[in-house]
């Protein structure tokens, strides 16, 4: 009982200070975008609340590995201030053991977040940006031209809302030689694939190189694009933010293409595995600050944490846009500095326990 009430104590007081920092800073950036964009706003108030709601969740995916870090130094230096690390280890509390609840609640939020991203909360800044645009209805996209197993795909009118097209076209070419082609004036998604309706298929027939004749035959429905979801097509069409779920499936189907997936994987990795430098700069950050006030000078001590950490998110914040170019392979910019982060966290946690300070 006792053991469970230092761990509720602890666990308590930091998240406490995580959800203060984190709503405080992703606020604060949600307002202060808001301002530096009100004079290009052309809808009305309840669009405007509606684009400060998207900044704001935009922010809280971006800021909170900075607020689990942050919650950190905040709360060990509300204890040492307190003595109440002092008081822990006088009850026998090693710094393993009181680093538990820490990283517990700072894996049970990235879980939460990385959860998120697995949702329509990955596409807040893209909905923003269509409010700040004047584009709130303007979703539609046209003249698509992509590749598709062994066959190309044109599409005339794509609206991603409603999961619809308009005028498909998919033809099969054989070196210089068109085989077929298919022709369907609609197409609807049915949650795995297209359904292309009231289809024309023209098959191409040759001889001895040279077109002598086509066939021709209606199909009411042709089922085409298999995993080809519209948030998909829109993505890699226009460049647009995928969420978790989403990029894994495109990742998937450009793998099929045999077409470059660097920036898909560089988006997957930046939702799902670069945040995880914030819990282990949290333990490093948990063991390497004094434990004893009389170790510790506050202003300057602080002052190092923090800029600790801004250096390092800038850094894989640098990273993350080289590997989205295609300069440098994803996981040489965004796992490669994470596992390095973490070896060391992990040498940190197994070597410094024996240190007083």
């Amino acid at each position: 009982m006792v053991s469970s009430l230092y761990f509720w104590y602890l666990a308590r007081l930091y998240t406490k200070n995580l959800l203060a920092i984190l709503f405080g800073l992703s606020f604060s950036f949600a307002m202060i975008d808001y301002f530096q964009h009100i004079r290009h706003f052309d809808v009305s108030f309840n669009y405007k609340v509606l684009y400060i709601f998207y900044m704001w969740q935009e922010a809280l995916g971006l800021l909170y590995p900075l607020a689990i870090v942050f919650a950190l130094i905040m709360t060990k230096f509300h204890l040492i201030r307190n003595n109440t690390m002092g008081a822990l280890h006088a009850f026998g509390y090693d710094k393993k053991r009181l680093s538990v609840p820490f990283l517990t609640a700072a894996f049970g939020v990235y879980f939460l977040f990385t959860a998120l991203h697995t949702t329509e909360f990955s596409y807040a800044k893209e909905n923003a940006e269509h409010l700040l645009k004047n584009e709130i209805h303007a979703h539609n996209l046209n003249d698509l031209f992509f590749k598709y197993n062994d066959t190309f795909v044109y599409i005339k009118k794509l609206d991603p809302i409603a999961k619809t097209i308009e005028d498909i076209t998919i033809f099969r070419v054989d070196g210089f030689q068109v085989d077929y082609t298919i022709h369907a004036p609609k197409a609807n998604f049915d949650g795995e694939q297209w359904n292309a309706y009231e289809a024309t298929l023209k098959t191409h027939l040759y001889k001895n190189g040279v077109l002598e004749r086509y066939t021709i035959e209606h199909k009411d429905v042709i089922k085409t694009l298999h995993g080809y979801k519209p948030k998909i097509i829109k993505s890699l069409y226009e460049g647009e933010a995928l969420n978790i779920v989403d990029a894994f499936y495109a990742y998937q189907l450009l793998q099929k293409q045999h077409l470059d997936s660097d920036k898909i994987r560089s988006v997957f990795y930046e939702k799902a595995i670069v945040p995880l430098f914030a819990p282990a700069l949290l333990l490093i950050l948990f063991f390497k600050l004094p434990f004893h006030a009389r170790f510790m000078h506050a202003g300057k001590t602080i002052a190092f944490s923090l800029g600790i950490t801004f250096v390092i998110w800038g850094i894989l914040f640098g990273l993350k846009q080289i590997g989205q170019s295609g300069a440098v392979l994803p996981e040489f910019t965004a796992l490669l500095p994470i596992a390095l982060l973490w070896i060391y966290a992990l040498y940190v946690y197994i070597t410094d326990e024996k240190k007083i300070a």
